[in-house]
């Protein structure tokens, strides 16, 4: 060993003791006679002391040399420290240092090696094994391989079966993009990344495993944004022999178990909703309830009052902001002019004053009495210093901006806590929703989600009104895992891929191995799987999945340290049988 201690743990105990150590410099101060140098590891900071009177002449004049990142070796003594350092582990002592070996020199780094760093995030991910010396990088990847050794060691207590499943598969027309893998030794032929280890999970359970799981990379094609990576990590599980109850149970315990150990927070009862209600009450299938703001719908309440506005739309549905009466009309005005930004497509917002003296004042009191904005106030569910916002105009849409709206007011309010856990259940999705432009039914979840039971009658002359035997947990606005019962009847199977669009023998090809095997005695099964960056982020206080990812892409898909994607050499391409056509 290089080393006989970390940089992080010698104390006052240890005075008087000859160590070694080995780590980066992350600082130098030379004044001339004497020279401190903070070495640096993972587990910490030292300070060492090179003294010219107490040094030996070849160590102190190396010792100049010294510079940021340099990789060295040192040996010495323990010695108390005069100025105390009480934010370093290490600092009540330092070390008087007898040996010096420079390990590896450094160039002068491209950012500095420090909590706040002078590098963009750009340049950092262009030096990202640099990036990862820093606190904030390396104590976020520690948090993560915490996290997940808490999930393996749950999950394997309860049962459940660590296996892996393959990385080339068959490319399927449902889903998102795939990435696909040209095979050398089947030319024309491809293999494609799997997007989840869907179909292999429920073979998994065919064969008699009972209890899967496996921490494991999925890939997908599609558009980047902060909390979404083109390759990312699940916690993918299946059970056999279970409802739907027995799956939230059952992982109910792993998320309150996580939440506890890791932030020491206890979580109480799993509240349940279905997709109808979240819709409806918050605007989005992924609510945020840290806070309340719910819905009140006073379409019918609001029309035929003269206000044109409201008489001539579909839906007119506000919320109330608690305390929010004491808002200027300038910020009023700003949240108007927020709504209106392209991104979010509002006309604007009708707003009522509930003062702490039950008095009112709103922005149509022209055209609604007293009496009427009581009655806003009832179906709203306003107190006596509250503000509410309304929107108006197409159900969907309309639904889609207020949701955007609560959300933004409930961050500006400081509403959003990161260090409070809110955990839901959404359940009852609608199976299918009808895509316009290909005019065929798609699966909001997947094909192989079973119907609800009691809708089953429905599937071949209402489709679009069979829910799904499917549920989503979510955990601070955030979807942070899916999951549904699957079929495990071959003849409901075929019924469903017809739904979908597919000819038998497109069913064949793409899924036969699956259908086959459901001939063989397939037991009732169904799983979740979460999304283990997206899981840890918010677990860290953090909702965007970068920081907590070892190497990630950036948002156009790219890795810009190693420089992927990047063109292959034409006798690779030769040799895959592929041509790469001249834009």
């Amino acid at each position: 060993m290089l080393r006989s201690h970390n940089c992080g743990e010698l104390k006052s105990s240890d005075i008087n003791k000859t160590v070694t150590l080995s780590g980066w410099v992350q600082k130098v101060r030379d004044k001339g006679f004497i020279i401190w140098v903070d070495l640096r590891d993972r587990y910490g900071i030292t300070q060492l002391v090179f003294d010219e009177k107490r040094s030996s002449k070849r160590v102190f004049e190396t010792a100049k040399e010294l510079s940021r990142e340099f990789v060295i070796q040192i040996s010495g003594k323990v010695i108390e420290r005069e100025s105390k350092n009480t934010e370093l582990q290490t600092g009540n002592i330092e070390l008087l240092v007898s040996e010096l070996n420079i390990l590896n020199a450094s160039e002068t780094p491209p950012f500095t090696i420090e909590d706040k760093t002078d590098g963009g995030e750009e340049l950092r991910m262009q030096y990202r094994y640099l990036d990862i010396r820093r606190n904030n990088i390396r104590k976020n990847l520690i948090f993560r391989h915490k996290v997940t050794m808490e999930v393996r060691n749950y999950l394997n207590n309860k049962g459940f079966i660590d296996i892996e499943t393959p990385y080339l598969i068959k490319s399927t027309p449902e889903g998102a993009r795939d990435f696909v893998v040209p095979s050398r030794m089947n030319s024309g032929e491809f293999y494609a990344l799997p997007q989840s280890p869907q179909t292999f999970k429920q073979l998994l359970m065919v064969g008699g495993i009972d209890r899967y799981f496996q921490i494991v990379k999925c890939f997908r094609d599609e558009d980047l944004r902060a909390d979404r990576q083109p390759e990312f990590t699940q916690i993918d599980c299946e059970m056999s022999f279970v409802d739907q109850e027995d799956v939230l149970n059952q992982f109910e315990g792993l998320i309150s178990h996580l939440i506890m150990e890791i932030n020491n927070y206890k979580v109480g009862v799993f509240p349940r909703i279905t997709y109808n209600e979240a819709i409806n009450n918050y605007g989005s299938d992924k609510p945020d309830i840290r806070f309340d703001m719910k819905f009140g719908n006073i379409t019918d309440k609001a029309k035929g009052k003269g206000f044109k506005i409201f008489d001539s739309e579909e839906l007119i549905i506000g919320f109330s902001i608690k305390k929010g009466a004491s808002f200027s009309r300038k910020e009023i005005d700003n949240w108007i002019s927020w709504v209106k930004q392209p991104q979010i497509g509002a006309k604007g917002i009708v707003w009522v004053k509930y003062n702490e003296d039950k008095s009112l004042k709103s922005s149509v009191d022209k055209f609604y009495s007293e009496n009427d904005l009581t009655e806003w106030i009832k179906i709203i569910d306003a107190d006596p210093g509250d503000l509410i916002f309304i929107l108006s105009g197409k159900t969907k849409k309309t639904l889609k901006q207020l949701g955007e709206l609560r959300l933004a007011v409930a961050e500006k309010t400081g509403l959003r806590n990161p260090e409070i856990f809110a955990p839901l259940w959404v359940t009852d999705f609608p199976l299918l929703e009808w895509d316009e432009k290909s005019k065929r039914y798609h699966a909001m979840h997947h094909p192989f989600t079973s119907p609800k039971k009691e809708d089953l009658n429905l599937l071949n002359n209402s489709p679009e009104k069979v829910r799904a035997n499917a549920y989503d947990l979510v955990l601070n606005g955030n979807e942070v895992g899916g999951g549904s019962i699957r079929i495990h009847d071959s003849k409901l199977q075929k019924q469903m891929f017809n739904l979908l669009g597919f000819s038998d023998e497109d069913a064949q090809s793409q899924f036969g191995f699956l259908m086959g095997a459901f001939k063989y005695g397939a037991p009732p099964h169904g799983g979740i799987a979460f999304g283990l960056d997206r899981l840890v982020a918010i677990l860290g206080g953090k909702e965007t999945i970068r920081d907590f990812i070892a190497f990630p892409k950036n948002n156009s898909g790219r890795d810009t340290m190693i420089d992927s994607p990047s063109l292959i050499e034409k006798p690779q391409l030769d040799e895959l049988g592929l041509e790469l056509k001249k834009i």
